[in-house]
């Protein structure tokens, strides 16, 4: 029923996110245009998004369903914030394009977990199984540190989160490792023995972290997920209601019963 229920909203929110935008505050405002993925972090702003227009700060969802456009939009003015990344992600693309967005709040956690169509247990890998993990360089390394703590490869440095596969010093299995693009790690699940995946992709995709991942970060992962901002708009008084906003309790109380542990709310 959560796949379901999930899948539904999704598909629903991206059909809103092409239509009408949101409409001004009474008193003028216009509405905070926010790029987001469309699980968890669309369905969170949705959730908001009418009280926060009531509040006088209106929100308009739009949802991508990669990593680079919500922040190459916000850079170009396209968008106002975004909500879908971690901190190591976003000093990977600001270095890289040279921007300076910034994080504003930091809202919750998606613990990276690996899955497998065809086998059910992390033991049962055989010797040279083919694994895809996320290629861009932020999510490497989390992967990496995922797998060591699984006992499956280790690692020059377990602690470094920008390891490399430069970086493996033993592969007792020969694991071979194939990196691509976050959004297509669901859809690839079929042609290899186990994939990471980023649960925003995999709530997507219909799989259930707490019940399918063969092994799954912890709460403690230090990999929150960030409302982010151009860093001359962060104390933009809309900015900061989202803000507020994303970390209240009501936000809170809705993904512990919406998602059932497979995203925790940052401390």
């Amino acid at each position: 029923m959560l796949r379901r229920s999930l899948l539904i909203a999704a598909a629903s929110m991206v059909l809103a996110a092409c239509g009408q935008g949101a409409e001004k505050a009474a008193d003028g405002t216009e509405p905070l245009v926010v790029g987001a993925t469309a699980v968890p972090h669309a369905e969170i702003l949705e959730f908001l998004a009418p009280s926060l227009a009531e509040a006088g700060t209106p929100i308009e969802v739009r949802v991508f369903n990669d990593y680079v456009q919500p922040n190459t939009q916000l850079v170009e003015g396209g968008l106002d914030a975004n909500y879908f990344q971690t901190k190591p992600y976003l000093d990977e693309f600001n270095a890289a394009r040279g921007a300076t967005l910034v994080t504003v709040a930091g809202i919750h956690v998606e613990p990276l977990g690996a899955y497998s169509r065809r086998f059910e247990t992390l033991a049962a890998l055989p010797n040279g199984a083919d694994v895809a993990i996320p290629n861009d360089a932020s999510s490497v390394g989390r992967s990496l540190i995922l797998l060591q703590t699984a006992g499956l490869i280790r690692l020059a440095d377990p602690t470094n989160p920008s390891q490399s596969l430069r970086d493996i010093v033993e592969n007792p299995k020969n694991l071979r490792f194939r990196e691509l693009e976050s959004a297509t790690l669901p859809r690839v699940l079929d042609q290899v023995d186990m994939a990471v995946i980023n649960t925003n992709y995999a709530l997507d995709a219909g799989l259930n972290p707490r019940e399918d991942a063969l092994t799954i970060e912890g709460g403690d992962s230090p990999y929150v997920n960030y409302l982010v901002t151009r860093a001359e708009d962060q104390n933009d008084p809309r900015v900061v209601a989202l803000a507020a906003a994303l970390r209240s309790q009501a936000v809170k109380d809705f993904i512990a019963e919406r998602y059932d542990g497979a995203v925790i709310p940052a401390n």
